[in-house]
């Protein structure tokens, strides 16, 4: 290499450092995290500059917003709730009202109810999954799928490249000729500017005939449902909705659909009543201004006086969110957080460590489930969140996700008495670990905003 060649190949580089340091300053992110990302780029530019662009952005200006923000503050007023009053603002809880909902605790009751939405299903299925396993549970879904297509349903399916990167092809390859519509969220492959693969679709939703929905935190794969039972098969939950809410979750379909080059169909027609739950839909995503799922959760932690239980695979929580659960802590109000003991992401298992020690020194219970619990859920006084957004910055604050606040007083001690049967299987406190091991989880602590 010549020394005109090295100088242009420097100058480029000072330039994409340049360029990539005013995008992370501009985006809205933790100090902490705008920090690393920073040294990383001064420190190791030639790895951190592909990096970046591969794992660094947060939201996508050009994409079509799923939802636009409300400006009718005035009508807030006239909620019982202030987490409801917010999510109102943004336009969330249009049709709360004369919904049913049913919640599927165990796996073969979740699959159950899958089968049957999708084999009733009359006109249309509509589907995305983070996860569609290569497995036997994987292989029957598409099948059933196909059957339906080739009765005439009209069967559209969106699979997330990254989770679905293990899939059962030769099932797929049958449920595209039998005339479904199968596409791939931000595939590996794309155009520079086709998407961002640290934004990833993570939704979990199957909506029969615009009008009933199965969703929740599971995907279809062996290790989360099945028609038989399994010893080592994860703890989850799902639920079954119907009635005006399910719009909403239609209308979080077709946003995706056109960001993976489908046509977005007509949904003007309102969803019947079906039952008296008040429910509510919080998405989150990169296609949205703010972080309101976020900030919602943030809010139901400040405001809640008795309760706050939190059901989680992964405990990686913002800034903002551990200051939240330290204050209601310190409020008296009974803070409990329940993980598995071993998850099935090691890296997260050690940067939430010194989190966890924080928050038991407090007074904060901490529960160990012996088996791996995949289920996201957050309790409070007057709500419950239930669906796909774990307890870290990643599905808060990047993935797209999507998360049913429950605010009638059945729905939400069912869900309580739910949370309380695993807690009840698992070991109280944190076990001692060794000076080892706190230092490795102070390093994966310290890298985790970077992510």
């Amino acid at each position: 290499m010549t020394w005109l060649s090295a100088h242009i190949l420097v100058v480029c580089i000072s330039i994409a450092m340049a360029l990539s340091s005013l995008v992370i300053l501009g985006q809205r992110r933790s100090p902490q995290a705008t920090i690393a990302w920073l040294l990383f780029l001064v420190m190791l530019p030639y790895f951190a500059l592909p990096v970046f662009l591969l794992l660094g952005f947060r939201k996508r200006p050009d994409a079509p917003a799923l939802f636009r923000d409300a400006t009718r503050l005035g009508e807030t007023a006239l909620s019982t709730s202030r987490v409801r009053a917010f999510c109102e603002h943004y336009g969330f809880l249009d049709t709360a009202e004369g919904n049913a909902f049913r919640l599927l605790r165990g796996p073969i009751e979740a699959w159950q109810a899958l089968d049957d939405l999708v084999r009733n299903a009359g006109t249309t299925l509509d589907v995305t999954l983070y996860v569609l396993g290569p497995d036997d549970v994987g292989r029957a879904f598409c099948a059933a799928l196909e059957a339906r297509a080739r009765a005439g349903v009209q069967v559209r399916v969106i699979l997330d490249s990254i989770g679905s990167f293990h899939r059962p092809s030769e099932s797929i390859a049958r449920l595209k000729k039998s005339g479904a519509n199968v596409r791939f969220y931000s595939p590996l492959v794309q155009k520079p500017t086709g998407g961002h693969l640290n934004l990833r679709n993570h939704r979990k939703m199957v909506i029969a005939d615009g009008a009933r929905v199965w969703t929740g935190g599971r995907n279809v794969a062996t290790e989360y449902l099945g028609p038989v039972e399994l010893a080592d098969r994860w703890r989850d939950l799902s639920c079954l909705v119907e009635g005006p809410v399910a719009k909403g979750y239609c209308e979080t379909f077709e946003s995706d659909w056109a960001k993976v080059g489908g046509r977005r169909r007509d949904l003007k027609t309102a969803r019947p009543q079906a039952g008296r739950s008040s429910l509510g839909l919080i998405p989150s995503g990169p296609d949205m201004a703010d972080d309101a799922l976020h900030d919602a959760i943030v809010l139901a932690c400040h405001e809640t006086r008795s309760r706050l239980w939190i059901v989680t695979p992964y405990f990686l929580p913002t800034p903002t969110l551990m200051e939240a659960l330290t204050i209601a802590a310190r409020r008296s109000v009974d803070v409990r957080v329940l993980v598995p003991e071993r998850s099935n992401q090691r890296l997260a298992d050690l940067a939430r460590g010194p989190w966890l020690r924080d928050l038991q020194t407090i007074g904060v219970q901490i529960h160990r489930h012996p088996q791996m619990v995949h289920a996201k859920a957050v309790l409070t006084d007057d709500a419950a969140f239930v669906g796909s957004a774990n307890f870290d910055a990643r599905s808060l604050l990047l993935n797209h996700e999507i998360m049913l606040l429950a605010t009638t007083s059945e729905d939400i001690a069912s869900i309580a008495a739910w949370a309380e049967a695993l807690m009840s299987e698992a070991a109280p406190g944190l076990p001692r670990v060794s000076p080892t091991r706190r230092a490795m989880e102070s390093i994966f602590r310290l890298i985790s905003p970077v992510l």
